[in-house]
């Protein structure tokens, strides 16, 4: 269970004593499908029960601080993937830009004109979140460019302006680049303040227990942690953490892999197939959508990138003769744009989903690589 989740199941063991009947806790569903998403937790067992009932909920009758929120990004359907790349990160905005409280302020109230304005600020937030990530992330890239060739296994770096409510999201956005287990330093009150994030295969916990005697302070999981330091053992701990790295990993786990449950023919593709797979939903870690793949695949020739920076790939392709084409989007693939033109032929990797658009209910692949 996820935070919330416990404290689902205080609230419902509370009103079954009290004798307030299911009514009173039911309401709530919804924001325990956006905790489950939100903090990734398994969706299996109980989890899996409490995000279909709440994603339900989430569509239908949600409370009036998440339905402002989700009027600031206008979906028509939304499931768990939405909760995670859109209410999510604004309601985490509030807490890395200002204050949690606002967060936590917008859920509980039920005055309308309230929440609406609280949304909006909250989504102003949630883009000044996003343009720190991007100037810092592009700042941190230019950083990793200048480090020297003793620095292979690992990434660290450190610049005492950046803003300490996005190092963590900085460090994802590195290791996308670099695959590499990462550090961003920033510096807060008097000692350098790091947020970690690790690839699959190497225990950061355990990488960082081996540096402990030059941290002030560590705390987290295998995947992700943060940690202090004193200033002038920068260096040391640089040395120590690729050291560690170095000498507990193999290096065929520098390499991301993309695992891919089964090749498929076009041909077999059928409405009911997207169907079928639909019915697993919800999805997430522990019920992960499943990856196909498919080669000799070809677009019509209309394929463009697309967003603000021209960062997704939105393509119709076909297998073979082009008697059924598919709309297929690959978020942050747009650098990939090049090996679908000239009527080039090419593998892709995708899952199957269901677009809604202006009413409209269509399949579409999600293009996880090409």
């Amino acid at each position: 269970l996820s935070g919330c989740g416990v404290g689902f199941k205080l609230t419902q063991a509370i009103t079954s004593k009290m004798g307030l009947g299911a009514k009173s806790y039911l309401s709530l569903l919804d924001l325990v499908a956006v905790s489950i998403g939100a903090d990734i937790v398994p969706i299996t067992g109980e989890n899996r029960i409490l995000a279909f009932h709440g994603l339900k909920r989430l569509n239908e009758s949600p409370q009036k601080g998440l339905y402002a929120l989700m009027q600031t990004i206008k979906k028509e359907v939304w499931t768990i993937t939405d909760v995670v790349f859109g209410i999510a990160p604004r309601i985490n905005a509030a807490g890395r830009i200002d204050h949690g409280s606002k967060a936590v302020d917008l859920l509980v109230s039920n005055n309308l004109d309230t929440v609406n304005r609280m949304a909006k600020e909250i989504d102003q937030y949630n883009a000044t979140r996003r343009d720190l990530d991007e100037q810092i992330t592009n700042e941190a890239l230019e950083q990793v460019k200048s480090i020297g060739e003793d620095f292979v296994y690992s990434t660290v770096v450190y610049n005492p302006n950046w803003h300490k409510g996005v190092i963590g999201i900085v460090a994802s956005r590195l290791i996308e680049t670099y695959y590499r287990p990462t550090v961003v330093f920033t510096k807060s009150n008097g000692l350098l303040v790091g947020s970690v994030r690790s690839i699959k295969g190497i225990d950061i916990y355990r990488v960082l227990s081996e540096c402990k005697d030059l941290i002030v302070q560590f705390g987290g999981h295998k995947y992700a942690a943060g940690l202090s330091i004193n200033p002038d053992l920068l260096d040391d701990f640089k040395q120590r953490f690729e050291h560690v790295i170095k000498h507990s990993a193999s290096n065929n786990l520098f390499q991301p892999v993309l695992s891919i449950d089964s090749e498929v023919d076009f041909k077999n593709l059928t409405d009911k197939t997207f169907r079928i797979i639909s019915q697993f939903a919800p999805f997430g870690p522990g019920n992960m959508r499943p990856v196909l793949s498919a080669p000799d695949i070809k677009d019509n020739g209309f394929g463009k990138r697309v967003g603000a920076d021209e960062n997704h790939l939105k393509l119709s392709v076909f297998q073979g003769v082009p008697s059924k084409t598919y709309s297929a989007i690959g978020f942050g693939l747009g650098n990939k744009y090049n090996i679908i033109q000239s009527n080039n032929l090419f593998n892709m990797a995708f899952s199957l989903d269901w677009n809604h658009w202006n009413g409209q209910v269509y399949p579409q692949l999600l293009i996880k690589d090409i």
